[in-house]
């Protein structure tokens, strides 16, 4: 859809033409030393901040053209909060009620966001008590069924990311293209964390049309790699929006060539490193993403260029113990004196 002004094609006619064109950087400090160059697509730069942005504003675009979504009709999905949140954005916009169901489990931050953005916030308890930050699949398998009832009730559309086509479509007709584009095809290895699969399929999907040796590893929750088919000894970690320990529906296990794991102090390490070495302020599933990109540059032979995503921000994780909190940076002041 046209989301500029027919007047000023540099305007745009909404926050919606921001969606897109994010850009890629390269981690010259945390890959310093090593044969592997890794470069990290910003996908915090959307209106917001995540790498969800697409697919919301896509799902309601396609539900739009084909007749189920009418207009004011009820938008209701279940999410981690990132999803929700671009699913939010699009419906303030486009004039849809949206009701985000989500685990009690959830940062607090992202469901501040989400009634910000005017949508109605449906929280849901999680399963053997509160364990916030940590959603297992247990936990969601309850926001599915609330979810599924609520979207009865409202007679609600509901996009439905983890079956959805548009999922996986609009990351490879935009983020994979653009990764193609940005590195002037210069990529040898491309890795990602797996949440609904949608990211990591779709820029496969490019990467290797284009250049079909391209290595294409998933990365996942060390105590739950479901799809390589290891022990899953605990559901419950803290990549919120990933590692949900089932295979995804669209899941494609032709386009991946491998599998790597990161562990939760492996992901908080390196989205602190992210910090304050490269100046990228990140959250977990980032930090788990370049945690896995980094060892693959380990490895590498010299010279070899590997390309993941940076997925949302670290605004939305204040509430957690991914960084330092206020009491520790007070004591850290008063040694320095």
């Amino acid at each position: 859809m046209q989301y500029h002004h027919p007047d000023f094609p540099q305007v745009g006619t909404s926050v919606l033409a921001t969606v897109g064109r994010t850009p890629l950087v390269a981690l010259a400090r945390l890959s310093a030393g090593l044969p592997g160059l890794v470069l990290a697509k910003l996908e915090f730069f959307h209106p917001g901040h995540s790498v969800k942005d697409r697919i919301a504003l896509r799902m309601i675009e396609d539900a739009e053209q084909d007749g189920r979504l009418t207009p004011g009709q009820p938008v209701v999905e279940l999410t981690s909060g990132n999803t929700g949140t671009g699913l939010a954005i699009a419906c303030a916009v486009k004039g849809y009620p949206f009701y985000a169901v989500m685990s009690a489990g959830n940062s607090v931050e992202r469901r501040q966001m989400l009634r910000a953005l005017g949508a109605t916030v449906v929280l849901v308890p999680q399963v053997g008590g509160r364990r916030p930050g940590q959603v297992s699949r247990e936990d969601l398998e309850a926001v599915e069924v609330r979810a599924a009832a609520l979207t009865e009730d409202l007679g609600a559309f509901r996009p439905n990311q983890f079956t959805n086509p548009s999922n996986v479509q609009v990351h490879e007709e935009t983020t994979g293209q653009e990764i193609w584009e940005q590195t002037g095809g210069r990529v040898d290895a491309w890795v990602a964390n797996i949440g609904t699969g949608g990211t990591f399929l779709g820029v496969a999907r490019t990467l290797k049309r284009y250049r079909p040796t391209v290595r294409c590893l998933a990365c996942e929750p060390a105590t739950a790699p479901c799809l390589a088919g290891g022990p899953m000894t605990n559901t419950r970690h803290k990549l919120e929006g990933t590692g949900y320990a089932f295979t995804p529906p669209q899941w494609d296990p032709t386009l991946c060539d491998g599998f790597l794991t990161v562990t939760d102090d492996e992901a908080i390490t390196t989205a602190r490193r992210l910090a304050r070495a490269e100046g990228l302020f990140v959250g977990f599933s980032s930090g788990a993403n370049v945690c896995a990109a980094l060892t693959l540059a380990r490895q590498a032979p010299p010279g070899q260029i590997i390309v993941t995503t940076c997925n949302d921000t670290g605004l939305k994780y204040l509430s957690t113990d991914l960084f330092p909190r206020e009491e520790a940076c007070r004591e850290s002041t008063s040694l320095r004196g």
